[in-house]
């Protein structure tokens, strides 16, 4: 199994565990949770059942029937409440002869359909009958992250505390891209697969798409703009997925999207055309949930507020170049490889990238043991000059890193125009923060910096190589 170390330490641990265990897993759609714990277990489960999305009560409960009978009920008689299905499952257990008996049930949240009582039969099962015992050990997952965080991580209700291991499960970094490029025999490099990276994010499932024997660009064309783009729709297909009302959650990202180092949730109000309206606090909450968002606040002193940054890199593409496709060009990736439009974007995209990597980039500075707050920050000077610092690492040992982001081919060398744009920078940030702590200057660059007269202003080199480590 590619990455997912962790994960599989909690999940052995909870099945060796002398007491019963509730295990959540949790994560964006298409994120691996089903295969996690079916690669884990190899399918040896006492029960499994998978809930149907958009499934009506009845519908949700003749399969749960089935799935009894299939698995060891054969005469299991249909189901009138979900408190006689729970029932119905206790018996199955109890016959069966396993140390610890795995229940896996998959897409929980598609399961609590309204007025159904789905909850209170679950609660009941669990806290009435499976927590008087030692060996029944649940497993539930669901890709609709806001609703396993209310009802089960969050909840309460009867299941108030009663998860005992829970297990967000985040997009692949880097490296584990990088195994399961080798696993699927896909011939790229790390520039290759860091572009894959900046379209796609560390989900799973959109690896799984990639095809060998294809350049990046063919399978760009073949994926997102062909006649037969099965990711174009991705993102309505997500977004419906995991939001009842998802038309606030689009407009949210959408204007997200257009501001690199994110927005105040007054700015999101103005950008969206609302003067105020508690659901989009509700809408942001939710899409940082969901890993689509990052949330950060700037020191008391800059800036009041948290501050809201669109993160998700399939988001991000599908804006930039899906978003009112009229597919007029099957062949647009291959065709614009090397252009402005497209540079500009991995330029972007890079930095994105580096933010899912912030453990990886503090490895390389040396400093992974010194507590930090990451963020982005922009301010005004007294002559009404901009300035924007796309990643600052504020450390606990006083000092303060301004990290500059750059992409491209080769070794980046830096302008004299280059240079003093980092110094106005960082004096600026210095004089408005007040903070007075040292300031040292990093360059983030896909392959190193070359030595010119101006490079001086950085003290330290992160390279692509360096995001890749584990």
């Amino acid at each position: 199994m590619i990455g997912r170390k962790t994960e599989q330490k909690e999940l052995l641990r909870a099945l060796e565990s002398a007491q019963s265990e509730f295990v959540a897993l949790y994560g964006r759609r298409r994120i691996g949770k089903t295969y996690l714990v079916n690669e884990f277990f190899n399918g040896r489960f006492a029960f499994h059942a998978t809930g149907i999305e958009g499934g009506t009560k009845r519908e949700q409960l003749d399969l749960f029937r089935e799935e009894l009978r299939r698995q060891g009920m054969p005469k299991c008689p249909r189901l009138t409440s979900w408190i006689m299905a729970f029932s119905r499952l206790s018996d199955l257990l109890e016959m069966s002869a396993e140390r610890k008996k795995v229940v896996f049930l998959d897409e929980l949240p598609w399961f609590d359909t309204p007025c159904a009582g789905f909850l209170r039969a679950f609660e009941a099962f669990w806290n009435g009958w499976a927590t008087a015992r030692k060996d029944i050990l649940l497993v539930v997952c669901g890709s609709a992250t806001t609703w396993m965080l209310k009802k089960m991580l969050r909840a309460r209700g009867g299941l108030h505390n009663r998860v005992t291991v829970q297990l967000p499960i985040a997009p692949f970094t880097l490296k584990e891209c990088e195994d399961y490029a080798a696993y699927k025999n896909l011939s790229f490099d790390r520039g290759e697969i860091a572009e894959c990276y900046m379209a796609m994010g560390g989900v799973a499932y959109y690896w799984s798409l990639l095809r060998e024997g294809e350049s990046v660009a063919q399978n760009f064309d073949r994926l997102f703009f062909g006649d037969s783009a099965v990711m174009r729709d991705e993102f309505r297909r997500l977004f419906s997925s995991l939001f009842k009302m998802e038309r606030r959650h689009v407009e949210i990202v959408k204007a997200l999207g257009s501001r690199k180092a994110g927005m105040t949730r007054d700015e999101v109000l103005a950008a969206i055309g609302e003067t105020s309206n508690g659901d989009v606090s509700e809408c942001l909450s939710e899409l940082v949930d969901c890993g689509f968002l990052r949330r950060y606040s700037q020191p008391a002193r800059l800036k009041r507020g948290a501050i809201y940054q669109l993160v998700d890199n399939y988001t991000l593409f599908y804006f930039q170049f899906l978003d009112g496709w009229k597919g007029n060009d099957p062949g647009f990736w291959t065709h614009h490889f090397l252009s402005p439009r497209l540079n500009a974007w991995r330029g972007v995209s890079f930095e994105r990238v580096c933010f899912w990597h912030i453990s990886q980039i503090k490895d390389a500075l040396g400093i992974s043991g010194i507590g930090s707050d990451v963020y982005s920050w922009r301010g005004t000077d007294s002559e009404g000059r901009g300035a924007q610092i796309d990643m600052l690492i504020d450390r606990a040992d006083n000092t303060v890193n301004i990290c500059e982001m750059k992409y491209g081919q080769g070794e980046f060398e830096m302008t004299a125009e280059d240079a003093d744009k980092i110094r106005r920078r960082g004096a600026l940030f210095a004089s408005m923060s007040r903070a007075h702590k040292s300031i040292q200057n990093v360059l983030i660059a896909s392959y190193g910096m070359k030595r010119t007269r101006h490079s001086g202003v950085i003290q330290s080199v992160v390279t692509l190589d360096d995001l890749f480590k584990e």
